[in-house]
């Protein structure tokens, strides 16, 4: 569908609050802009003509401009830029495995992951792409404007500019609604951040043919189906502020007690079990109790912790974990047409699951303080339950992730979001895991282990202005409740 569109009047921040345009686009979910009919059709148009990328499993020795360095091992691109595969031998405090050597991403610079938001008929449309990673299991998902690493953005491949990009670049034309620094997956990269923005503009900018202008409402529809979101879109939305008043805008779903549970938790006179200082409060013992010591080290040394490295992967001879593998891709909608790198390969999907109930008449999620081997600063913010339950095969009762029978018995009445999603495919081989929200019953235990805390999600949305606060499972999580 071709919409010509127009530039709207830049309205003033006291109008109404950023929140409350948010809520009011989240609670939109056709417009003369982007119909639900026509989007369905502009993706599968996308679809076609994107997703004959050919993605080849090759030998480490046939990736072009990549090479094992011969004094560690170390997996790097000929450009000394984009990012690595090194060693890093952890120890920490855990009671059944403390210490282990593993492969890990080391990806020291920061990328963009940036929307575009603008106003149509007084409602805030967000500019999606739809966008092909050589790891998502159906190639092409719906990503931000902008979704680039530094060398991306600077062009070290020599390809062509990000489209969009300049603004997120202090563009004269443009307000930044959303600035922060968030953390990817702490398993897999080594302290790896993204700077996550939403840029509202006010002139004229025409879609390209893989962009479309959709409201937060359509993206959350999105979200209940699988592997259509992709998690870079996911972490970004779930930085989007909907609390305070703005929920007075949101009409209530007739019979959809769970839908009007989550928006009283987002809203900011929900009354929530601990204060917000005494989170922090918890989120900083746990830090402070805790210990993480990381050492890098040559890539060579993950043999010492049954790593084996064959000329078509680094895995673990346990068959668990995951393994790092070579690709080659050759795609049209890229900035470059044709590449090799490296991906890391989950050996089995995953599970982010929250436990939720009502406290005093406000809904509640049971959070815990997660501490990963790449992890900044020590723990952060986790789901419930969050984990690969294939690891754990063999492993003693007394050591499985706590709550994790739980969700796996889960009565499917008390099951209010249940979707497969897709991690970013950029870094990552088909590595999906099940989004899980399960609505416990009232008996279900206030009380709780030392690093869990049941929080409203009006706390969340409160700490996701701040970085690394939250994990990118935690984050992701986040957007898919606010689609159940």
């Amino acid at each position: 569908m071709n919409v010509r569109l127009t530039a709207g009047q830049r309205p003033a921040l006291g109008e109404l609050g950023t929140a409350a345009r948010f809520a009011l686009s989240a609670a939109t979910t056709e417009t003369s802009v982007s119909s639900t009919a026509d989007l369905h059709s502009w993706y599968a148009g996308c679809h076609e003509r994107l997703g004959g990328a050919e993605i080849e499993r090759i030998p480490f020795a046939e990736m072009r401009g990549w090479r094992f360095q011969q004094d560690t091992g170390n997996l790097v691109h000929d450009s000394g830029r984009f990012f690595s595969i090194e060693g890093l031998r952890v120890r920490t405090d855990r009671s059944w495995v403390s210490n282990w050597t593993q492969p890990i991403i080391v990806q020291p610079e920061i990328g963009v992951l940036g929307i575009l938001v603008k106003e149509f008929d007084g409602v805030l449309h967000c500019l999606m792409q739809a966008k092909m990673e050589p790891g998502n299991v159906n190639l092409v998902q719906l990503s931000p404007t902008v979704q680039a690493t530094r060398s991306n953005y600077t062009r070290v491949h020599q390809g062509s500019s990000v489209p969009y990009f300049e603004y997120f670049r202090h563009h004269p034309d443009a307000r930044i609604l959303v600035d922060v620094l968030q953390s990817e997956q702490g398993a897999w990269f080594l302290r790896k951040r993204n700077r996550n923005m939403v840029v509202e503009v006010f002139d004229e900018v025409t879609p390209g043919e893989d962009f479309r202008w959709l409201t937060l409402g359509q993206i959350r529809q999105l979200l209940k189906e699988p592997h259509l979101v992709n998690m870079d879109t996911r972490t970004v939305v779930s930085c989007m502020p909907t609390i305070s008043s703005a929920h007075d805008l949101v009409a209530e779903v007739p019979g959809d007690d769970f839908a009007a549970d989550v928006r009283r938790s987002t809203s900011a006179e929900a009354k929530s079990l601990h204060t917000i200082g005494e989170v922090l409060s918890w989120l900083t013992e746990v830090r402070t109790r805790r210990e993480l010591l990381q050492q890098q080290v040559p890539l060579h040394c993950v043999a010492e912790n049954g790593w084996l490295r064959t000329q078509t992967e680094i895995s673990h001879q346990d068959g668990k974990f995951f393994r790092v593998i070579g690709v080659d891709v050759r795609a049209a909608g890229r900035e470059v047409a044709s590449w090799s790198q490296p991906l890391v390969e989950p050996t089995g999907p995953g599970l982010l699951a929250f436990l939720a109930k009502p406290i005093e008449g406000v809904l509640h999620v049971l959070v815990q303080a997660r501490v990963e081997a790449g992890s900044m600063n020590v723990a952060e913010m986790a789901p419930t339950v969050h984990c690969h339950p294939g690891n754990y095969s063999g492993v003693p009762e007394a050591f499985r992730p706590l709550y994790l029978d739980t969700v796996l018995s889960a009565d499917p009445a008390r099951i209010r979001y249940d979707t497969m999603q897709s991690e970013e495919g950029g870094r990552f081989h088909r590595a999906v895991n099940r989004y899980v929200v399960i609505d416990v019953d009232d008996d279900f235990p206030t009380e709780t282990p030392f690093s869990y805390c049941w929080m409203t999600l009006n706390q969340l949305a409160g700490l996701l202005a701040h970085g690394n606060y939250l994990n990118v499972e935690l984050r992701s999580l986040i957007a898919c409740i606010q689609a159940a």
